[in-house]
C-alpha cells in the first residue's frame, strides 16, 4: 500500500492543556481538522501502550505517551485496567513481542508501541494479528494496514535549541549527548548543530553518544567531561541517560552557585528535572515532541472509527507538534525574539533544516 504522509491539526487538543513556547501560524487549508466534535462510536474504547526499556516514568518519551493516554482516559471516563487504559513496561527487548501479544489478548482496542526499538516486534505482531490496531511512536512500519506510524520533525525544534544555545553560551563551547546512534537521534543532532552554526559557525559542538537510553551513570560521566572542558550548555537526546546530565549540572551548581552550566531537555518539558533549589534551575529550555497530544489524537481517531492504519502521521513546527519549552526567564527577551524569527523562517520554508548530520 502506498504510504501517505501528512500532519494533523493539533489546535483543538492543545487547547486542553498548556501550550509551551510561542506558536507559529499555520495554513488552515493544508491541515485536516480532526476535532469536529464527532459523536463517539464506542462507549468503552480501550487504549494501552508498551514501553521501550526506558520504562513508563522515564521523564521522556514513554512518560509523555502515557500522559496522553491518561488524558484520553480522563476525557472518556476510563479507569486503569482491562477495558480502560493500561501499560506494560519492557525490561528488555525480548519483552516487546510478549507485551504486545499480552495486550491484544486482553482485547485492548488500540495499542501504542513507544520507540523505534519496537519496529520489528510491531511488524511481526501486526502481520500475525491483522485485527489489532497498533500505533508506533517515532518509527515507520511499512506495508501494514493495521499500523499507524507517528513521526516528529524533531530536527526543526532541535534547530531552535541550537540557536538558543549559540545565543546564550558564554564559552562558545556547546555539547550534545545522544543515546543510541541512528536516524531518530541523528535528526536531533543535525538540527541542533545547524542551529548553532546559523548563529556562529565557529562554535564546534562536542558530540558523544552513550550507546544507551537508560545508563544515567554514563550520561553523568559524559556531562562531567564536557563541562570540565569548558562546555557551558549541553543538549541531550538520550532518554534516561539525560538524568545523569541533570545530576552533574545540579551538583556543580550546588557546589558553586556561580557555575555557568546549563542543560537542554528533550521530548517533554524537563524543567522540573533541573531544579537545584527554589531559586535556581539548570534547564535552559527543552525540545518538545508533543507525543501526549499525538497519542490523544490518534486514540480519538481510532475511537471514531477513523484509525489511520497504513499511514504515516508527521508533526512539525508548522502544526505545533514540536516546539521549545518556556525558558522561564533563562533566555533573554532579545534572544527569544531572535529564536522566534528562525522559527517562522522554518515554518515559511525559508530555512530547511537538515535531517541527518554531515558525514
Amino acid at each position: 500500500m502506498k504510504k501517505r504522509k501528512f500532519a494533523f491539526a493539533l489546535s483543538g487538543l492543545l487547547a486542553l492543556g498548556t501550550i509551551l513556547g510561542a506558536c507559529g501560524s499555520k495554513d488552515e487549508t493544508e491541515e485536516k481538522d480532526t476535532n469536529t466534535g464527532t459523536e463517539e462510536t464506542a462507549d468503552n474504547f480501550s487504549v494501552a501502550m508498551v514501553t521501550d526499556t526506558g520504562g513508563v516514568d522515564d521523564r521522556s518519551f514513554n512518560q509523555s505517551t502515557w500522559e496522553g493516554i491518561q488524558a484520553f482516559g480522563e476525557e472518556n471516563g476510563l479507569e486503569k485496567g482491562d477495558g480502560g487504559i493500561d501499560y506494560l513496561e519492557s525490561k528488555s527487548e525480548s519483552d516487546y513481542v510478549t507485551n504486545l501479544n499480552n495486550l491484544i489478548r486482553r482485547d485492548f482496542d488500540l495499542i501504542f508501541a513507544v520507540g523505534y526499538a519496537l519496529h520489528d516486534a510491531v511488524d511481526e505482531i501486526a502481520g500475525q494479528k491483522p485485527e489489532a490496531q497498533i500505533a508506533i511512536i517515532d518509527e515507520v512500519v511499512d506495508g501494514r494496514d493495521n499500523v499507524a506510524s507517528i513521526m516528529f520533525r524533531a530536527n526543526e525544534a532541535s534547530y531552535l535549541a541550537g540557536v538558543a544555545a549559540a545565543l546564550e553560551t558564554k564559552s562558545n563551547k556547546i555539547g550534545f549527548i545522544g543515546g543510541m546512534q541512528g536516524a531518530i537521534i541523528g535528526g536531533f543532532q543535525a538540527g541542533f548543530e545547524a542551529g548553532v552554526a546559523a548563529i556562529n559557525p565557529d562554535i564546534k559542538v562536542d558530540v558523544e553518544y552513550a550507546e544507551s537510553f537508560t545508563d544515567a551513570a554514563k550520561g553523568q560521566q559524559i556531562a562531567k567531561r564536557m563541562y570540565d572542558s569548558g562546555v557551558d550548555i549541553i543538549f541531550h537526546a538520550a532518554g534516561g541517560v539525560g538524568n545523569g546530565l541533570f545530576t552533574e549540572a545540579k551538583e556543580r551548581k550546588q557546589k558553586d552557585p556561580n557555575a555557568n552550566v546549563w542543560a537542554i531537555g528533550v521530548d517533554r518539558d524537563q524543567y522540573d528535572e533541573g531544579k537545584v533549589n527554589d531559586d535556581t534551575n539548570i534547564v535552559l529550555t527543552s525540545v518538545l515532541k508533543r507525543v501526549d497530544v499525538a497519542a490523544q489524537e490518534v486514540a480519538k481517531l481510532a475511537q471514531e472509527g477513523n484509525f489511520p492504519g497504513g499511514e504515516t502521521i508527521t508533526y512539525g513546527l508548522k502544526d505545533q507538534g514540536v516546539d521549545l519549552a518556556d525558558s522561564r526567564g533563562a533566555i533573554t527577551e532579545e534572544n527569544l525574539a531572535k529564536i522566534e524569527e528562525y522559527k517562522q523562517q522554518i515554518i515559511d520554508g525559508t530555512v530547511v533544516v537538515p535531517e541527518q548530520p554531515e558525514k
